[in-house]
Parts: structure tokens; C-alpha cells; sequence
């Protein structure tokens, strides 16, 4: 896996999104700088957790279809004479 890299849109969003939380939640200002820190502590140190579920989660929706397929292939199959 590569290091975790967002655009400038994505990450004035995140940046948005984590002071909100900030304010909200736990009643404190954090400043833009800030708030970019924490979001590539948690690309780099908790972000392989989600992306890892993230793939995990797409192979077993790939092997469920994968036998839904291998069912309709089965239907298709015509009598040997």
C-alpha cells in the first residue's frame, strides 16, 4: 500500500470536518495546521486498518457474486444427450 495522499479539496473538507469536531464535541479551537497533522497521523497509523477492512469487505462481496455467477452458469448449462 502507498501513503495515503489527498487533494487539496479533500483535505480543506477533512481540515473543516475535524474543527467542527473539535468545537462541538470537545468544546476547542484547533487551527488548520492542526488539524492536517492529525489527519496524516491517522492516514499513516490508522488508516491501513480501514483500508484493509475496506479490501477484506470487497473480496467477500466479490466471492459472494463470484458464486451467484457460478449458479447461473450452472442454470444455463443444457441436458447432455
Amino acid at each position: 500500500m502507498t501513503d495515503m495522499t489527498f487533494n487539496q479539496d479533500q483535505k480543506a473538507r477533512m481540515v473543516s470536518k475535524i474543527k467542527r469536531y473539535f468545537e462541538d464535541e470537545l468544546q476547542q479551537e484547533i487551527g488548520g495546521f492542526e488539524a492536517e497533522f492529525l489527519i496524516d497521523f491517522f492516514a499513516k497509523e490508522i488508516g491501513p486498518h480501514f483500508y484493509n477492512r475496506g479490501l477484506s469487505d470487497a473480496q467477500q462481496v466479490l466471492t459472494e457474486k463470484m458464486e451467484e455467477v457460478g449458479y447461473v452458469m450452472a442454470e444455463l448449462e443444457k441436458p447432455e444427450v
